[in-house]
């Protein structure tokens, strides 16, 4: 029993589940993308027309659709209100370029309603930016000097904290932003049952990133938690 207790045992399950979840993540997401990548819409829209219908039904009106480069790096930005589709989905008229669209209009579409877990994530991004950059250092002064240093532990234990209460309220947000897609899709008439179905599959392999993002930092806090007690 005291095995499970001990540092080393919390190190290795840190290291190796994250590891695994979060490549199994990988590979399901971009496999499930790319799959419904080259399958065309039957209602030839592209991802922007789709987006816009969306934000339309939702009378969003001050929201900008942008195109940008790079590959699923679709977002959107409730400072600036813009919605931001990479260039394969802002111009295609597969079922992946709809449904990412239509899903990042649903983010729009929680900004408008003022939905809660949203703006408690919007809140917590200045703690999570400063903890994210105090992370390098907390491990660097960790390496440098072992265990001398309990406050960096507590240093590295508050930043894990702040990070894990991010992930955690994310998955709420993006989960509802998936379900508000598929409703929105549907009730438009943009994609049809048979479509639906392939959209489902892979706006859950997506929201399923957001799960082992958590779980790795989550894994990672124990772990911590776990190193400090032994300090004392």
């Amino acid at each position: 029993m005291e095995y499970y207790l001990h540092s080393q045992f919390w190190w290795l399950v840190s290291l190796v589940i994250p590891l695994a979840v979060g490549l199994y993540a990988h590979f399901r997401v971009t496999g499930a993308y790319h799959k419904y990548a080259q399958i065309s819409s039957h209602s030839g829209m592209t991802g922007r027309d789709a987006a816009a219908v969306v934000l339309e039904r939702a009378g969003i009106t001050n929201v900008s659709i942008r195109e940008i480069g790079g590959e699923m790096t679709d977002h959107y930005d409730p400072e600036h209100r813009t919605l931001a589709l990479s260039s394969e989905n802002y111009h295609g008229t597969s079922l992946a370029a709809i449904g990412v669209s239509a899903h990042e209009a649903g983010h729009a579409i929680q900004h408008k309603q003022g939905y809660a877990p949203m703006n408690f994530r919007m809140g917590l991004v200045p703690s999570v930016n400063a903890a994210s950059m105090a992370l390098p250092f907390v491990m660097i002064g960790g390496f440098l000097f072992g265990r001398a240093g309990g406050w960096l532990l507590d240093l590295g234990i508050g930043c894990y904290l702040a990070i894990t209460l991010f992930h955690l309220v994310t998955l709420p947000v993006e989960f509802d932003a998936s379900n508000r897609a598929k409703v929105q899709l549907a009730g438009a008439g943009i994609a049809d049952a048979s479509e639906m179905t392939g959209i489902r599959d892979m706006l859950d392999a997506a929201g399923f990133t957001y799960v082992a993002s958590f779980l790795a930092s989550i894994l990672n806090l124990i772990y911590l938690i776990v190193l400090r007690n032994e300090e004392k």
